[in-house]
């Protein structure tokens, strides 16, 4: 087979960070062909003059739709793209120069119809950026790739970094109106049709998350709400670890609360496991200011992923309330 592979990426109001996406695209070894397919979900802030000046080194489309969120942005664009296997992006995303390289290299070894690839933070990111990042992909949180380096069949890729083979996706009719969790949902159904999914290891690419605190706080908020719904949808997915970051929060209040009970030992337990997280963090990134900055960043995405979960449950699994009804931010209307 013959991979021709075409660059998905939605974008909204974000013509900077497509500037950044394409200047990395020129960059790209292997003399690999591809194509870029972006498409602009309704901004206000169009990214046209921006793409319209990469039209002389990439081969690169550009197309206008009216708002209705990223996953039926990324169906559209494969719906328009002329290649056979199809690499979906976020817009605040960067690539690494052997990128494509590692990804041919890959799926000509074994090949799958959906592949992840890892996230990590550029040296230019801020601070704060840095730290996020350590939360949401260090093993010792609940971050992380959902996955490890052998994962075939239960590998649940992030379109924010995704491959997906032109075959899958005319199986699977794409990205559901969820949002997020549009990805694993995908993934669940590509499973079921047979379809097989992998990480990429070396496929990783710079993720910035354009986040602030209470940025990070709505995203892991929203990715705690959206599990249970993804649980009664999928019912054979269900983990009992998705409910570890719940029970960590609730078991830190508990334990705040013991302690002015002199009963101490429950809060040394979770001081003991923030010291253990400062001390890989400055390890992993070897900087004192982003490793201190991750200890409020994993608080932030323990108790925002947990109170969402917890509260989605009961909503969903306990009182049997229908998902779209009860939760319209998490869904995108149909056009």
């Amino acid at each position: 087979m013959i991979l021709e592979f075409s660059f998905i990426i939605p974008v909204y109001n974000r013509p900077d960070e497509i500037q950044e996406l394409l200047q990395s695209f020129e960059a790209l070894e292997g003399d690999i062909p591809f194509e870029v397919v972006i498409v602009e979900d309704g901004s206000n802030l169009t990214s046209k003059a921006v793409v319209g000046s990469f039209e002389s080194n990439l081969n690169i489309s550009y197309f206008f739709k009216e708002n209705s969120g990223p996953g039926d942005s990324r169906n559209y664009g494969m719906q328009h793209a002329k290649g056979n296997y199809f690499i979906i992006l976020d817009s605040d995303c960067i690539l690494p120069k052997q990128y494509l390289k590692e990804v041919k290299r890959s799926l000509k070894e074994h090949y799958v119809d959906c592949f992840g690839g890892p996230d990590e933070a550029h040296e230019s990111f801020t601070n704060l950026q840095k730290a996020i990042n350590f939360s949401m992909t260090s093993f010792i949180t609940t971050g992380g790739i959902r996955g490890h380096k052998k994962s075939v069949d239960t590998f649940q890729p992030r379109s924010f970094n995704m491959g997906l083979s032109k075959e899958a996706f005319i199986a699977s009719k794409g990205f559901g109106r969820i949002h997020p969790g549009e990805d694993p949902d995908l993934s669940i159904r590509l499973w079921g049709l047979g379809y097989k999914t992998k990480l990429i290891p070396e496929a990783f690419v710079y993720h910035k998350r354009r986040i602030s605190w209470q940025n990070f706080y709505k995203q892991v908020n929203k990715f705690g709400l959206v599990r249970p719904i993804l649980n009664a949808w999928h019912p054979s997915t269900k983990k009992i670890t998705y409910w570890f970051p719940t029970l960590f929060s609730l078991g830190l209040l508990v334990s705040v609360l013991l302690w002015f009970l002199n009963f101490k030992a429950l809060l040394m337990g979770y001081i003991l496991y923030f010291a253990i997280a400062l001390i890989w963090a400055v390890i992993s990134t070897k900087n004192v200011m982003v490793s201190v900055l991750a200890i409020p960043a994993i608080l932030v995405q323990f108790f925002g992923y947990g109170y969402g979960f917890l509260k989605s449950t009961l909503v969903v699994s306990m009182l049997n309330k229908d998902p779209e009804a009860y939760f319209p931010q998490l869904f995108f209307k149909s056009k």
